[in-house]
C-alpha cells in the first residue's frame, strides 16, 4: 500500500502532485502512473457526492456506489506506484512547494488541481437531511430513478426553471415552487406550456419522516411529493489555485486550456473545480486529458535537460 506513511517518511519529490483524489484526480494519477511518472495524490477524504447511495452514467459502473468507484480507483493508482497522502494542502508555492496541513512539504514538478466545489444549499428546513436522497440536484443523475414519480422544484436560483422544464422528460407531474425567486413572463410562459404548474407561496420546510412527504407553504398548506430538486449554488474549492495567480473568468471559474492547462505555467486543473456541469463520466475524461498534457509538459522539459546534458558531455 503505497499510502500516507510511506509518502511521509520518504522522499517527498515528485514529478506530480494531483491535489484532490476523486474521479478527475484518480483518473490521471492512473494515466500519469502507467507512464512511469512518480505521482502523488493529497486528498482530504471529502468527496461531493459523498451523500449519494450510487452514480449513473459512467460506462461499465452505471449504479455503483461513488465511495465504491474511489476506492477501485485508488486500487488501480496504487497498483501503479502512485502515493496517497490524507490531508489538507495549506499553500502551494511557484517551483512547486505543497505544505500540509500537519507541516509536511511535497515537492513536484507538476500541479493538478482536482479539488471539486462545494453545494451551496438554501437554508430551509429539511434540505440538508434529505440532500443526495430525495432531495436531489441534476436530474441526468437522478431523475431516472425517481421516474414518473409526483416531483418538486424549489424556485431558489435562476436555474431552477431549466431544471423543471427538463424534469417534465421524466414525470408529468412537475411542481414548481417559485418560493422567493421572480419568474418573467417568459419563464411561467415556458413552463405553463411544458405542463409544470406553478405553485405561489414561499417554502418554509421539507415535510420528512424518514423520507420526503411533502413540501409546506407560509400559508400552513403541505403539498404532497416524493422527491425534489434544488439548485445549489455551486462554488469551487480553488483557493489554492487563486494563491497561484490562475487567470479566471467573469464568472469567477478559473480559466484553462482544453488539456486543463491554467495560465500558470505548470499548474492544471480538472473537474468539478473548473466545470460545475462535468459529471463523474466527464471529470475521469479531464483528468486523463490532464494527464496526458502534463507528460508531455514534463516529456518536453526531460529532452530539454537531456539536450543540454549531452551538449555539455555529461551522462
Amino acid at each position: 500500500m503505497n499510502d500516507i506513511h510511506t509518502a511521509l517518511t520518504g522522499d517527498l519529490t515528485y514529478d506530480v502532485a494531483v491535489i484532490g483524489g476523486g474521479a478527475a484526480g484518480l483518473s490521471a494519477s492512473i494515466l500519469l502512473g502507467r507512464a512511469r511518472r512518480r505521482v502523488v495524490v493529497i486528498d482530504s477524504g471529502r468527496p461531493r457526492n459523498a451523500p449519494a447511495a450510487h452514480m449513473h452514467g459512467l460506462l461499465s459502473r452505471d449504479g455503483l456506489p461513488p465511495a465504491t468507484l474511489l476506492e477501485m480507483g485508488r486500487g488501480e493508482a496504487e497498483g501503479y506506484g502512485v502515493d496517497f497522502i490524507t490531508g489538507q494542502v495549506e499553500h502551494a508555492e511557484p517551483g512547486f512547494q505543497v505544505r500540509l496541513d500537519g507541516g509536511a512539504v511535497v515537492n513536484a514538478r507538476r500541479l493538478l488541481c482536482a479539488t471539486g466545489l462545494r453545494d451551496e444549499l438554501p437554508g430551509i428546513p429539511g434540505v440538508r437531511e434529505r440532500w443526495g436522497k430525495d432531495l436531489l440536484h441534476c436530474p441526468y443523475c437522478h431523475a431516472y430513478e425517481v421516474r414518473d414519480q409526483p416531483l418538486a422544484v424549489l424556485g431558489t436560483h435562476s436555474g431552477a426553471v431549466h431544471q423543471a422544464l427538463l424534469l417534465r422528460q421524466w414525470s408529468s407531474d412537475v411542481l414548481f415552487f417559485a418560493h422567493t425567486l421572480a419568474l418573467s413572463p417568459q419563464d411561467r410562459e415556458q413552463l405553463e406550456a411544458r405542463g409544470v404548474r406553478i405553485v405561489t407561496g414561499t417554502v418554509v420546510r421539507l415535510v420528512t419522516d424518514g423520507g420526503l412527504h411533502g413540501i409546506e407553504l407560509d400559508d400552513g398548506s403541505v403539498v404532497p411529493r416524493s422527491a425534489a430538486f434544488v439548485f445549489p449554488s455551486p462554488v469551487p474549492h480553488d483557493a489554492l489555485m487563486t494563491a497561484l495567480g490562475c487567470a479566471k473568468d467573469d464568472n469567477g471559474w478559473t480559466v484553462t486550456d482544453r488539456t486543463g492547462r491554467t495560465s500558470v505555467p505548470g499548474v492544471w486543473a480538472a473537474g468539478n473545480v473548473v466545470d460545475p456541469r462535468a459529471q463523474v463520466a466527464a471529470a475521469v475524461g479531464m483528468g486523463s486529458t490532464a494527464g496526458f498534457a502534463i507528460n508531455t509538459s514534463l516529456l518536453q522539459e526531460d529532452v530539454e535537460h537531456a539536450v543540454a546534458r549531452h551538449r555539455a558531455g555529461r551522462p
